[in-house]
């Protein structure tokens, strides 16, 4: 292999970007949440309304004062606790119990017997159901049906006889309760599967990412140093016969099937932990690439290069991956075509897509060869080329005929490459 051929295969292996996972949370019960601490602030209000309408018909209206006093102290001060499953701790969610039970029990001191018995209000009206609510969004439906039995109890010796109107209540908090705690436990099972499913991906393109690095770098310089080593002879060529048989491993294990995922999704309070996200490499530049600067380097006597005369702009990400698959065809030539066989590059910027075409007059690929590459572990096509565009939302077409060179032609849509783009810098 030439000087700069052997440069070139070094420089990749050094050149692997490391990047740092970012931690995504993701929860279905935040909006539960907010949606309980203003349905509690609103039936506060709700509740103080109808005793002010009511007033004249308290028997000790100072006992209701003194009530709706405590419970609007209550509300907005607990706001926080109800924020997430956190900090809604059992023992706030027993006490908040108390202040609605509380409420029913001291409605016969308050009220009078006339309109208890024509089926009046109690204190803490419907906001006890916030407090029953809280149990299901916490803890599921088994808390639910505790809460709203008790509270059904406690109704039940308020009103003194399960009347209609107190059992028709009683029974509808009951089931709404436990219908809400049964969904946020759904809900919850949904979540970690789909954290689980975002890490399975995340795993694969991971796998299929290093896979293609490694193809790019590393395995080509065990297979330069593999035919130099047997070239020489001697103890050189034992080195050689080494670094074949780490090939074949390393082949073998980027090859394989999906690596092993860690169980890093968790029921946190603040929802599934999903480590899917790359931060972008610290030199990633800001703005657009112009994808004929990451091409210029591979112009040399046996490749030439046709470009446009105007900057094809792309993505940094997008244009690193063309620019890396390119790269991956002309070792193909290299290696596959003959030390004779000569290359041209041509890019193309269409309106809607840009198109790089690496052709070459080598003999070309024999019908049924890269399949076989492929299941041999072989990934020059299958993910150094094939696998890069296929995750910039592009295509790979490859045309050849035995004795008549090799095409392969590089499609990157613009709207796709662009919204991957700038959503990798988002991140």
């Amino acid at each position: 292999m030439p000087k700069r051929e052997r440069e070139g295969a070094v420089g990749r292996a050094g050149a692997a970007r490391v990047r740092k996972p970012v931690v995504l949370r993701m929860s279905v019960e935040l909006p539960l949440w907010r949606a309980l601490a203003g349905y509690r602030v609103l039936t506060m209000l709700y509740a103080i309304g109808l005793c002010a309408t009511a007033y004249d018909h308290f028997v000790r209206p100072w006992v209701a004062v003194a009530y709706y006093a405590v419970l609007a102290v209550w509300t907005l001060a607990t706001l926080p606790r109800v924020a997430n499953a956190a900090s809604c701790t059992r023992r706030f969610l027993a006490a908040d119990l108390s202040v609605a039970l509380a409420g029913i029990l001291l409605t016969p001191l308050a009220d009078s017997h006339e309109r208890i018995a024509g089926g009046g209000p109690t204190l803490p009206s419907i906001w006890t159901a916030g407090a029953v609510l809280a149990f299901a969004v916490k803890g599921g439906w088994r808390w639910a049906a505790v809460a709203s039995t008790a509270v059904a109890v406690v109704n039940l010796v308020e009103r003194g006889h399960p009347a209609r109107d107190t059992v028709h209540n009683v029974i509808l908090v009951w089931v709404a309760s436990i219908a809400i705690g049964y969904v946020v436990e759904v809900a919850r099972a949904s979540e970690r599967t789909l954290a689980r499913a975002l890490e399975i991906e995340a795993a694969t393109r991971e796998r299929e990412r290093l896979a293609r690095d490694i193809h790019d770098s590393v395995l080509q310089v065990l297979a330069m140093v593999k035919r130099r080593g047997t070239a020489l002879g001697g103890e050189a060529a034992e080195l050689g016969r080494l670094a074949g048989e780490q090939e074949v491993a390393l082949r073998t294990l980027v090859s394989g099937g999906l690596v092993p995922v860690s169980r890093v999704s968790e029921d946190l309070a603040e929802g599934a932990v999903v480590r899917v996200v790359e931060e972008p490499a610290e030199d990633e530049p800001a703005g657009p690439v112009d994808l004929r600067l990451l091409l210029a380097p591979y112009a040399c006597a046996r490749f030439s290069l046709a470009e446009p005369g105007a900057p094809v702009l792309l993505p940094p990400a997008a244009a690193r991956e063309v620019a890396a698959a390119v790269g991956a065809a002309l070792d193909n030539v290299r290696r596959h075509a003959g030390e004779g066989a000569r290359a041209w590059i041509l890019v193309e910027d269409e309106p809607d897509e840009i198109v790089v075409t690496v052709r070459d007059d080598g003999p070309g690929i024999p019908e049924g060869r890269l399949a076989q590459a492929e299941g041999e572990g072989r990934l020059g096509v299958a993910q150094s080329i094939r696998g890069r565009l296929r995750d910039l939302g592009g295509s790979t077409e490859i045309f050849s005929v035995p004795g008549q060179g090799t095409e392969v032609e590089l499609k990157v849509p613009k709207g796709a490459a662009g919204a991957r783009g700038k959503k990798a810098e988002q991140r």
